[in-house]
């Protein structure tokens, strides 16, 4: 995509680079991270995804937090306990419900999990469990911002909008030794 294809976002770059699940993406700005990509079907499709949605063109040089956060992704992928809470977001296109249940969710460490229920109650809204979702729908830094760790009330898997959707998502929870349901797979993911 061409650099300044978004006015908001005009010195936006994206780079791949694999892991063990495949290739993910990340797009940062001078403000931070903007999108984190988790493998599509292919490593076309996952370079098409990021480069679209972030508005982003493509960059072989990293700055040192982004290299970081590189090393880091690709660390958690191979089963290393992992923090990502201190990673530098581009927020400028959340509002300030959204920016209160990223920063919510980010205290969620490795190994943990919540409901949308708890979530919206820990913000001091407990009737916004339905808006907190919708934001973990919306999430375009899918493990810095863990929304694989926001489980349905009854405690069962729930949505997962990355590529593989429920099974990704409870992979991801293995891989952490945090299963919810302990049902197996029900279509592959990134992980098979």
């Amino acid at each position: 995509m061409a650099q300044g294809a978004d006015p908001d976002r005009a010195e936006a770059r994206f780079h791949l680079f694999d892991t063990a699940i495949g290739p993910c993406g990340l797009a940062w700005s001078a403000a931070g991270l903007v999108q984190v990509q988790l493998p599509e079907a292919s490593e076309a499709a996952t370079e098409s995804r990021l480069g679209r949605i972030a508005a982003a063109s493509w960059s072989d040089a990293l700055p040192p937090d982004i290299s970081d956060c590189e090393a880091r992704m690709r660390a958690y992928f191979d089963g290393v306990e992992t923090d990502f809470s201190d990673i530098t977001l581009d927020l400028s296109r959340a509002n300030e419900f959204t920016k209160r249940v990223y920063a919510e969710l980010r205290k969620v460490g490795w190994g943990q999990t919540t409901s949308y229920g708890a979530l919206a109650k820990k913000l001091g809204e407990p009737g916004a469990a339905r808006a907190v979702g919708a934001a973990m729908g919306k999430n375009p830094w899918p493990l810095i911002v863990p929304c694989h760790r926001v489980l349905a009330a009854s405690g069962k898997i729930g949505g997962f909008s990355a590529y593989g959707g429920r099974a990704t998502k409870r992979h991801m929870l293995q891989l952490e030794r945090a299963d919810a349901d302990g049902a197996a797979p029900m279509l592959p993911g990134l992980f098979d």
